[in-house]
């Protein structure tokens, strides 16, 4: 596999994939369609490009490790999709939404240089970064788990998103990931790693959910997606080890699995049984 090859494969198999949650959280709704959503998706043909990429395992160990920070910092992006909307001007969506997006995406720049100069730091003192990586991981979790506690309402869409939508959807997701890939290549693993969690996915279900569904879909969302991503995390720093160590495709499918039943199926238990209690409007 060339170079090229190596770098563009894993972007375009992650747009395929990223086009795919809208769609879940448009049927099954903000709170159960924003956790599914969540599922590792993306991240595998991103950590999959970044092995083939890295000169050593532990430069492709240090960028899985740097995933979990990386989804810590999208929960705090997440988390100003529902903290900044009821602060901002009154007016349309043509003032709202751009006005939102330029906070959001303010923030988590200014988020995710932080935590970077944090791991380089961490790094450049020989500090294990396992401890960020499950550090992280715990952080989201609780996060996560915080936010959905006083969920707003979480109703199903009552449009469909619009195949536009979705495809400046996988196109985000694709050139995010493909960049990831890129930067693993000429050696910077901690970019890398935060790279390959730029909140392209997040970004265009946000966007394209207020476009579609009006502000109370995509706030809804906000709660389970934040604790989904603790799956991600999950198979990051679980990957970092069973991927160099399996092989990449039986290391992938035990992360995965890891993922889906440590965090996923247990938060699809407790938001089912929460929805239950508070059911969402129709």
């Amino acid at each position: 596999m060339g170079p090229t090859t190596a770098i563009l494969l894993p972007g375009l198999l992650a747009g395929a994939i990223a086009i795919g949650v809208t769609v879940a959280v448009e049927r099954w709704g903000g709170r159960i369609g924003g956790l599914l959503g969540t599922l590792p998706s993306t991240v595998i043909p991103a950590s999959l490009g970044i092995l083939a990429e890295s000169s050593t395992t532990l430069d492709f160990q240090a960028a899985m490790y740097a995933t979990p920070v990386g989804m810590l910092v999208n929960a705090v992006f997440l988390w100003t999709w529902r903290a900044l909307p009821p602060r901002l001007p009154r007016g349309g969506i043509g003032l709202r939404l751009p006005l939102m997006l330029a906070a959001s995406l303010s923030v988590w720049a200014a988020c995710a240089a932080l935590a970077h100069i944090a791991l380089h730091q961490a790094r450049s003192e020989g500090l294990p970064l396992i401890g960020a990586g499950i550090g992280g991981t715990l952080a989201l979790a609780g996060v996560g788990a915080l936010a959905c506690l006083r969920n707003p309402p979480a109703p199903r869409g009552r449009r469909s998103v619009g195949p536009v939508a979705l495809l400046a959807r996988g196109v985000l997701a694709a050139v995010a990931i493909a960049t990831a890939v890129g930067i693993a290549g000429l050696g910077g693993a901690l970019a890398a790693g935060l790279a390959s969690t730029f909140p392209a996915i997040f970004l265009t279900t946000m966007v394209s959910l207020w476009i579609s569904q009006g502000e109370a879909v995509q706030s809804g969302a906000v709660g389970p997606m934040m604790l989904g991503s603790a799956s991600v995390a999950t198979f990051a720093v679980i990957g970092a080890w069973s991927l160099p160590a399996l092989g990449p495709v039986v290391g992938c499918v035990v992360a995965w699995l890891a993922a889906a039943l440590l965090v996923t199926l247990p938060a699809w238990a407790w938001l089912q049984r929460r929805a239950r209690q508070f059911p969402a409007p129709r």
